[in-house]
């Protein structure tokens, strides 16, 4: 979307309501034709294992005992991680996609809808492509039902017809789009379960950056980021949800798309001002080699053996 819609990232394209469902439409045909072509080819000698990873936000319908809140937050879900999760897991887009942008598009007097369509042979071919499912997650939203009139320019935003809220009693640790909310990542994992039959899942993505640069390398926020979210994805183990894994982001400062360097993710402080480019270990490193050595959270009894 930011790369074939807004043009924020690369390619820098700006294909109005089309772009980006063109550009996920190749990527969801090229996955499965990877996944097959391993499945066809490799997986026998090998014993490994492809998967697809998917970032996606939780979003929380404001008002949970309205109907029309509630379908606002199912259409962000399904606007996110169903635009490609329910393809490869279900064999096709979801309905309520295929509804929201098919209406759009008859209401702009397309005679076809922007969300392109799978014919059957494709839908076969691509269901139940992903051996695992890797999973990038950093925040959550509410979420409540907005209609933006159809004499608007068409995006993928406008799509949707609904708002995106956030909590003021939120932390906000780093940039302007991530707030730390624990309890919703324990959500989308449980939706992930329910949806798509409970498949392996891999945390790939789940971290914040600083916005202040503290010398001294304190990272309080982050810790307590990491201690909310790897608590909430345990109790999602005991919801019976398949996590197999967990990554945090990132072990380094790194070039963060159009930011460049200026949102640090990772453990290490990196000194890009110096040629040899030096690591520092910031706080958070320390507590979370007690969590790995421990794998879960350690007693300080444990920590000291």
């Amino acid at each position: 979307e930011k790369g074939y819609e807004t043009g924020e990232h690369a390619p820098g394209l700006k294909l109005g309501g089309c772009g980006a469902y063109k550009a996920a439409h190749h990527i969801i045909k090229t996955h499965a034709k990877v996944w097959h072509s391993y499945n066809n080819t490799w997986r026998r000698e090998q014993r490994g294992m492809v998967g697809i990873s998917l970032t996606s936000g939780w979003g929380e319908p404001v008002d949970p005992h309205s109907q029309t809140d509630r379908d606002a937050a199912e259409r962000y879900i399904q606007f996110h991680l169903g635009w490609f999760a329910n393809p490869i897991y279900r064999g096709d887009y979801p309905e309520v996609m295929k509804n929201y942008v098919g209406k759009k598009s008859a209401q702009q007097g397309l005679g076809t809808s922007r969300l392109p369509t799978f014919s059957v042979q494709e839908k076969t071919y691509i269901k139940g492509t992903s051996d695992f499912l890797g999973i990038g997650h950093f925040t959550t939203r509410y979420v409540l039902q907005k209609s933006f009139p159809f004499l608007q320019v068409s995006s993928y935003h406008t799509d949707h017809d609904l708002a995106e809220l956030v909590d003021p009693n939120w932390p906000a640790l780093g940039p302007k789009w991530l707030y730390s909310v624990p309890w919703g990542f324990r959500r989308l994992l449980n939706f992930i379960k329910t949806q798509y039959g409970n498949p392996l899942i891999y945390v790939t993505e789940n971290g914040v950056s600083e916005t202040v640069q503290c010398p001294q390398l304190c990272d309080e926020g982050r810790i307590q980021y990491l201690k909310g979210y790897i608590n909430e994805i345990l109790k999602a183990l005991n919801d019976g949800v398949n996590v197999k894994g967990y990554t945090a982001w990132s072990l380094l400062d790194k070039f963060e798309w159009n930011k460049g360097f200026s949102e640090r993710f990772g453990l290490y402080h990196i000194d890009f001002k110096n040629k040899n480019k030096p690591r520092y270990p910031k706080a958070s490193v320390d507590y979370y080699k007690k969590i790995i050595s421990a794998n879960g959270f350690p007693n300080p009894r444990e920590v000291m053996s």
